[in-house]
């Protein structure tokens, strides 16, 4: 794997770990203190906080997991789930009125512009091979 894609996939797993870090504190409140919208459930909110922390897992594993035979998440992949969930919250953000803080639409505004940017810096890499 060439250094800057093992770089870019570093990048990419710390943002999935401290989304789902952050999606997995939900039920403590964290969303409330960042200004996201409220939901009368965790659960989704948990699931979805879970499965990005896997899929940081499994990026951090395609970084360092050869030299033990162990494959994860490639940077073909990563860009795809970049720009899908990225993609999803630019529409949200862009049809749907949130009734939120400002530093709630701050915040979200930020996710999506930096995980979409990751993308992109993925994509201009891998035309790079």
């Amino acid at each position: 794997m060439k250094p800057s894609d093992k770089s870019l996939l570093l990048i990419d797993a710390v943002v999935n770990l401290l989304l789902g870090i952050l999606l997995l504190l939900f039920p403590t409140g964290i969303a409330a203190l960042l200004g996201m919208p409220p939901t009368n459930t965790n659960f989704y909110a948990g699931i979805l906080g879970a499965v990005l922390f896997g899929i940081g897992l499994a990026l951090l594993m395609e970084c360092y997991g050869a030299p033990y035979n162990i494959r994860g998440l490639g940077l073909d992949g990563a860009i795809a789930i970049n720009f899908c969930g990225a993609g999803v919250l630019f529409l949200w953000l862009l049809i749907i009125p949130f009734d939120i803080p400002v530093r709630g639409k701050i915040i979200l505004w930020a996710i999506a512009i930096g995980v979409i940017a990751i993308g992109v810096i993925e994509l201009i890499a891998r035309r790079d091979r």
